[in-house]
């Protein structure tokens, strides 16, 4: 037997081996089975960290730093170096690799506009087996994949994926599920059908419900809000309302105890500021329709003599008239007795209305003035020069303009409401695209009124995802004549509108940039009747359009499938019976208020302004700037407010433009219907 102390030396002598062998057997074993590289987190660093990583790596982790490369030269939009890294990627991935290579390449696909070749690969994805982060991913390409285009299927992803979002990007999933859901008309989110356990997914249409319902009163959607807050605890927007309705949970109304109305009270213009206030007078006196007034809602196809050429809406560069003329060809004659008064209810306000002449001051000192006499809002003023000069004035005052400037400036305290051919042409791209129609021409006239036309329209196209809009120019109703006398008619042919769309919006959520889809200009110049043409958009007076109506037919035939439309230029008083004929099957937009929504408001106003219909449309204008003044910080605060207005149905955007949505009629068989 040794003795203890020669054990103990042993034992002392082996000690640091046998450690030292552990350590090496432990470093041995895990490395090839563990790397420090994550590719199902997130990217931290730039594309040349991870490029340099993976030409140090001669292992398994080599293709894994080449993940997470791709993943940042996508991120910084390199994307040619990406498809070359992906290209260079080993046939051989382990399933992780692979489900990571199948988002990468459908994130390119993406980024590339190609989401049709995407979707396959977002398919093959194993949702099970990734990581949040990738799941939140995942979720996003989804989203972009669908290109705004609001669905329920989208509904179903933004809700999927925000349990996985945190801060601004949480924030941003809930503002991105309300917007495709106000997207939805009221009958398509009725007609949604939701599984019983959905319940996330019925409280925001419970919500949505609740602000269509009270959108107009600001103290009943707050109650209501809180309301379904009660009922529904557990939903996201409960707990992070979306930002439009927080906005309203702040919301006070703004003061409209005396009102300062601007207007040109003399020269040219005096004309349309007459009809303004008129409108805004009895908006503001609670004027309504003739008690007995039995005529049927029809604009437009009243047998009238009269022969005043209207004046288009407010709004060109110089001056608030569509219209090329502004001669006393537009001033409504003497008026005759009307047979019966509008019956008038107990004012609606007690406000206080000052009216200031634009045109015998510079509108400075009008706005000077209106202040010191206490104004609390500003309505006006009309002419667009001095709304751009009012919009760079830095003015406390809450301003209700009655223009829009050529550059539109974002101010808190400032809204813009006009009646313009930019407005009609963007309500008809929505119209015409609704109707299933994709490739419009417009007709319009040469002068600047066709080029505003031709641009606002084909900026909204693109939008709404159209390719790029058709255009031809006509001439004199003298060239038309001579047109349709010799017999060769028009040919649905023209050139492209080369309008600079509105910037695009892209997604940007949980670290995944994908930009919006970007409208590619087609190398065809021109195209015809053969070529595709299914809609066009008539800017024409009533005399033009009676001569290219038929001119159209001579060279489509009269039972072309080739759908017409046009502006309300067209509609005017004097309209026969053989007229409406004459333009069976062709729809027209005007205000609601022409359409037949008050007809005997519409009777007695027309006969008021001797059947000239250009100027019912600002008397119109002013009774709906009364009910917009009146809900000005509702405007402001909450985007997506909306109003049924005598002008249409009024909505405010970011910038507190008011956006028109009109009513469109359709000539049937001598008669006036709603169009379908």
């Amino acid at each position: 037997m040794l003795p203890s102390k020669v054990v103990r030396h042993k034992a002392g002598r082996f000690l640091p081996v046998i450690l030292a062998g552990l350590i090496l057997a432990a470093c041995s074993g895990q490395g090839p089975q563990t790397s420090t590289v994550n590719i199902q987190g997130p990217v931290t660093a730039s594309s040349a960290y991870y490029l340099q990583q993976a030409q140090q790596s001669s292992d398994d982790s080599k293709t894994d730093w080449q993940l997470l490369a791709i993943r940042a030269l996508l991120k910084e939009g390199k994307y040619p170096e990406a498809t070359q890294q992906l290209s260079q990627l080993p046939q051989q991935l382990s399933e992780t690799q692979q489900q990571e290579s199948l988002l990468l390449r459908a994130q390119l696909l993406i980024s590339q506009q190609k989401t049709k070749e995407a979707e396959p690969l977002l398919a093959q994805v194993k949702t099970g087996s990734l990581s949040q982060d990738q799941l939140a991913r995942y979720y996003s390409l989804q989203i972009a994949s669908a290109q705004g285009r609001p669905s329920l299927s989208l509904l179903r992803t933004y809700i999927a994926q925000e349990p996985l979002l945190k801060g601004t990007d949480h924030q941003a999933n809930i503002d991105a599920t309300w917007q495709t859901l106000t997207q939805m008309s009221p009958q398509e989110a009725s007609n949604l059908v939701i599984n019983a356990d959905e319940n996330v997914l019925q409280g925001w249409l419970d919500l949505l419900a609740v602000w269509r319902a009270n959108a107009q009163d600001a103290e009943m959607l707050k109650s209501g809000i809180k309301d379904w807050q009660t009922r529904y605890p557990q939903n996201p927007a409960a707990k992070t309302l979306p930002t439009q309705l927080s906005q309203m949970q702040n919301y006070t109304k703004a003061s409209t105890s005396i009102i300062a109305l601007l207007l040109p009270l003399n020269g040219q213009a005096q004309v349309f500021a007459n009809a303004i206030q008129k409108g805004f007078n009895d908006a503001k006196n609670g004027v309504t329709a003739p008690v007995a007034q039995p005529a049927a809602a029809q604009p437009a196809s009243a047998d009238a003599t009269a022969s005043t050429q209207p004046a288009a809406a407010a709004g060109s560069a110089a001056d608030p008239i569509s219209a090329p003329q502004q001669s006393a060809d537009i001033t409504p004659q003497p008026q005759s007795q009307p047979q019966s008064q509008p019956a008038a209810a107990a004012p609606v306000s007690n406000a206080q209305i000052k009216v200031y002449d634009t045109s015998s001051q510079p509108i400075e000192q009008v706005m000077q003035q209106a202040q010191q006499d206490g104004a609390t809002i500003v309505v006006g003023p009309l002419l667009k020069s001095n709304v751009e000069k009012v919009a760079n004035s830095q003015t406390p005052l809450n301003v209700l303009a009655l223009n829009e400037p050529e550059k539109i400036q974002n101010h808190p305290n400032i809204c813009y409401f006009a009646l313009s051919p930019e407005d009609e042409a963007r309500d008809a791209a929505h119209h015409i695209w609704d109707q299933g129609k994709r490739q419009p021409l417009l007709l319009v006239p040469r002068s600047g009124l066709g080029d505003r036309v031709t641009n606002a329209f084909a900026q909204e196209w693109q939008t709404l995802g159209g390719s790029t809009v058709m255009q031809q120019r006509f001439g004199t109703t003298s060239e038309l004549k001579q047109g349709i006398n010799s017999g060769a008619g028009i040919s649905l042919s023209g050139t492209p509108v080369n309008a600079a769309p509105a910037e695009p919006q892209g997604v940007s959520i949980a670290g995944l940039t994908i930009p919006a889809p970007q409208q590619s200009t087609p190398d065809v110049v021109s195209t015809s009747s053969g070529g595709g043409v299914d809609a066009v958009y008539i800017v024409s007076t009533q005399d033009e359009l009676q001569l290219i109506k038929p001119m159209i037919a001579m060279r489509t035939g009269s039972r072309s499938n080739i759908s017409l439309y046009a502006s309300s230029r067209s509609a005017q008083a004097g309209a026969g019976p053989d007229f409406r004929l004459e333009m069976d099957g062709l729809q027209f937009s005007d205000i609601p208020l022409l359409s037949g929504s008050n007809p005997g408001l519409m009777q007695q106003t027309s006969k008021s302004f001797n059947n000239d219909y250009s100027l019912v449309r600002l008397y119109a204008m002013g009774m709906d700037a009364w009910t917009l003044a009146n809900h000005f910080n509702q405007m402001r605060q909450s985007p997506g407010f909306t109003l049924d207005g005598n002008t249409g149905k009024l909505s405010a955007d970011t910038d507190c433009v008011i956006n028109r949505k009109l009513t469109w009629n359709q000539y049937r068989r001598g008669e006036i219907a709603p169009a379908n």
